[in-house]
């Protein structure tokens, strides 16, 4: 069984955001599917182990900004990499407030405001069903989808991700990233990993290199 052929199958990039006990909480997602058209509702997949996780049950409400092409890397690597549990995920970003939820304003297509109707119990990940009260359309540029991310912008899938895929590497000298996964190839990017500048950081999650090892 060839589990790369999931990779054809097609999902977005979005940014999941909440509250918890006063505190703003968020992560990244990559499964968000509308499931009716009238009275709109939406699933999303979120990992059990995903403190946002457990704020969307307590709060039951939720809002999804739909990352575009033009989105930053930097929300991608802060939202799918850090807890909302050990730190503020938002502080460096642009904001908007919605029923007292923040939403990333960082080129986003738009948002959607869900209420929690539904958690449906599946193995790792709870598949959240929402009525969506509310959406708003910001920029006009497309979508970031996954296959994007992974191929443009060279982005890896969080391990919590329910698209998580190992990936084998060659013998070629790497450098791997142990927050995001992100590998500097050298023979791909025509400069050693040892001649990067001391404050070059990772092009996903913002780390230094003291968090990257040779593999």
């Amino acid at each position: 069984m060839n589990k790369d052929v999931l990779k054809d199958l097609t999902y977005g990039m979005y940014v999941i955001s909440t509250k918890y006990n006063g505190k703003d909480v968020g992560c990244f997602v990559n499964t968000v599917s509308q499931i009716t058209a009238q009275d709109v509702v939406i699933s999303v997949s979120v990992n059990k182990e995903n403190f946002t996780n457990k704020a969307i049950k307590e709060s039951k409400i939720f809002a999804v900004s739909i990352l575009s092409c033009d989105s930053t890397p930097d929300v991608i690597g802060k939202f799918g990499f850090f807890s909302s549990e050990q730190m503020d995920k938002f502080s460096e970003f642009k904001t908007i407030e919605e029923q007292g939820i923040k939403v990333i304003d960082e080129k986003i297509c738009g948002y959607l405001i869900c209420e929690l109707i539904q958690v449906v119990d599946i193995d790792t990940h709870d598949v959240f069903i929402a009525k969506v009260k509310n959406m708003v359309k910001m920029e006009d540029k497309g979508p970031m989808t996954y296959d994007y991310y992974h191929t443009v912008i060279k982005g890896k899938a969080p391990k919590k991700a329910p698209t998580y895929i190992e990936e084998i590497v060659d013998n070629s000298i790497k450098y791997k990233c142990e927050i995001c996964g992100y590998i500097h190839d050298e023979s791909k990017e025509k400069i050693k990993f040892e001649d990067l500048p001391d404050d070059w950081k990772c092009p996903i999650c913002g780390v230094g290199k003291e968090t990257f090892t040779k593999i």
